[in-house]
């Protein structure tokens, strides 16, 4: 019989409304971290361009993997929206600085977000107990 663990509170949003998601759910030996938006801990969207805004993303993603005990170095599949595809580039020199030498698979598409921002991330990390 599978166990899936939903880990952490949901996000509460600029309207100061829980969001119906987990940051993170563990199924197995398998993490899957829920989109995560540029925003701060009152759910406002940071000021800053695409450079940023992905940082912020990591380090979202970050506190959401350590729910699970788990890094970016434990992360095999990333999914990324960018909200303008003229910032692939700049969001390129982010994402290889947070991953190093790391190179997890990934999809990436331009999108309309559901909030105003520049980019939005998922993770899945791999990681036995």
């Amino acid at each position: 019989m599978s166990h899936i663990e939903m880990l952490g509170q949901s996000p509460v949003a600029s309207d100061r409304l829980a969001r119906p998601l987990s940051p993170a759910t563990r199924a197995g030996d398998f993490v899957f971290v829920s989109g995560q938006v540029p925003t701060d801990d009152q759910g406002q969207v940071i000021a800053g361009g695409i450079e940023a805004q992905t940082r912020r993303v990591f380090e979202r993603i970050s506190g959401a993997l350590a729910l699970a005990g788990c890094t970016l170095a434990d992360v095999c599949k990333v999914s990324v929206w960018l909200e303008d595809a003229r910032d692939f580039g700049s969001f390129n020199r982010v994402y290889m600085e947070c991953f190093g030498d790391h190179r997890p698979a990934r999809s990436t598409v331009e999108s309309r977000l559901m909030i105003d921002a520049k980019v939005e991330i998922d993770v899945t990390a791999y990681k036995p107990r």
